[in-house]
């Protein structure tokens, strides 16, 4: 797997880890909550970090193309597992108990 050269932390992190860690510390529910979406938040990280991407682009090969595929799987899976848990919530919000013992005559 290729490195990347980066600023902030040793000069041969792989890409992912670089991207993880960029991510994680980005701070994107501001972003949110002034109204922007997903998408526009995404952009604007690609934007701000563009001369560090274009670096990862540079030496990227097959390898780094079965990782990026591997993450892509997981995030998707990730996706579905919080959609699943959303509708459960919903779900629980819209649960009646009838207590039946308690019959009108």
């Amino acid at each position: 797997m290729k490195k990347i050269i980066n600023k902030k932390n040793n000069e041969n992190e792989p890409w992912f880890k670089w991207l993880t860690r960029e991510l994680n510390s980005y701070e994107a529910f501001q972003d949110f909550e002034s109204g922007k979406n997903p998408r526009d938040v995404a952009e604007d990280f690609i934007s701000r970090n563009s001369n560090a991407i274009s670096e990862v682009f540079e030496n990227f090969d097959d390898e780094d193309k079965d990782t990026l595929d591997q993450f892509l799987k997981l995030i998707e899976c990730e996706m579905h597992v919080f959609r699943i848990l959303e509708k459960q919530i919903e779900l629980r919000k819209k649960v009646r108990f009838v207590d039946f013992k308690k019959r009108k005559n």
